[in-house]
């Protein structure tokens, strides 16, 4: 990668920073984030996935960076919008067996934001059966059982054999792979790499069968105009126990540079009516914005670990980020 390449993922990522800096009040909780019939999908979960973004964009980059402060701002941002932890008890006791509020509130302490009132009593919670027995997917498991770990909760469930349950686990035919395979195999290794921090606790034949086939799967993703998916697909790229290779990101961050709109928010998907000017609303944008800044820091951090390494090729990554 030359420096040129490398100012290019710094801008796509500065640029989506920059519009989610801009746009923080639509991540805002509102008046129906604890009303029995709220709509979680627009309320807590662009919340926590924009606490999520910033607290891995500040695990990736250095203080001082402007990505970090930009980040590290966002993240009080929302940290504030949960009265510094206040909602989580008060959503806790409307739904008690709902997960979500755990994996939203672990991406907090993950940052080291805590709220030890509310970790005692979910851990209460946790300790039912009605808890344990909760029926989810493989890959949504994998990530409760991640919120657990993060806010102290310890289970005696296996995560490798959840892992094998999935459909990145099975090790599946590669011509398997379309849109929903994508997002869930992007999320498997989120979880398995506490989002990008432990590269190397991807077993070694899924990094192996990663490594083959998702320069291939990125290119689809690309040509089809699937720049959320892309930019997922990027961050478990440079990801794995090897550093991505440099052919891939030279061909792939042209593209989704391209696809920026001015202000730097990034469409979900290529559309006709995007451009001269017009972007998509915030729901059609806010997730691929957070992906693309994701995306910049992790390929960032796993480019500079290889430049400080002294070699040109590949090897393996024995950093484990910037701790959050």
């Amino acid at each position: 990668m030359t420096p040129t390449d490398v100012a290019r993922i710094r801008e796509v990522g500065a640029a989506a920073l920059a519009w989610l800096s801009a746009h923080r009040d639509e991540f805002a909780l509102g008046e129906g984030a604890l009303a029995a019939d709220g709509q979680v999908d627009a309320t807590w979960k662009p919340l926590g996935e924009l606490a999520q973004t910033c607290a891995s964009v500040c695990a990736h980059t250095p203080a001082g960076d402007p990505l970090h402060e930009t980040a590290a701002d966002l993240l009080r941002y929302a940290w504030r919008q949960t009265g510094q932890g206040e909602l989580f008890p008060r959503l806790q006791r409307l739904e008690p067996f709902a997960t979500y509020p755990l994996e939203i509130y672990s991406v907090f302490a993950s940052a080291g934001l805590r709220h030890t009132g509310y970790e005692t009593a979910v851990a209460t919670t946790a300790r039912t059966r009605g808890w344990r027995l909760t029926e989810q997917d493989p890959t949504r498991r994998l990530g409760v059982l991640k919120a657990e770990r993060r806010a102290g909760i310890r289970r005696a469930e296996d995560a490798g054999e959840v892992l094998r349950h999935t459909w990145l686990g099975g090790l599946p035919e590669p011509w398997t792979f379309e849109r929903s395979a994508g997002y869930a195999l992007t999320h498997v290794v989120f979880h398995l790499t506490d989002w990008g921090r432990a590269p190397d606790a991807v077993p070694a034949d899924l990094a192996g069968y990663l490594g083959h086939w998702l320069p291939a799967w990125l290119d689809t993703c690309l040509d089809a105009g699937m720049w959320d998916l892309s930019c997922e697909l990027l961050v478990v790229a440079a990801s794995l126990p090897d550093p991505p290779d440099p052919e891939t990101l030279r061909a792939a961050w042209p593209r989704i540079a391209g696809a920026q709109c001015e202000s730097g928010a990034l469409p979900q998907q290529d559309h006709p009516e995007y451009g001269d000017g017009r972007e998509p609303d915030f729901l059609h944008c806010y997730h691929s914005t957070l992906m693309a800044a994701f995306a910049a820091a992790q390929c960032l951090t796993r480019l500079t670990a290889e430049v400080s390494a002294g070699t040109g090729g590949h090897h393996r990554y024995r950093g484990q980020g910037v701790p959050g």
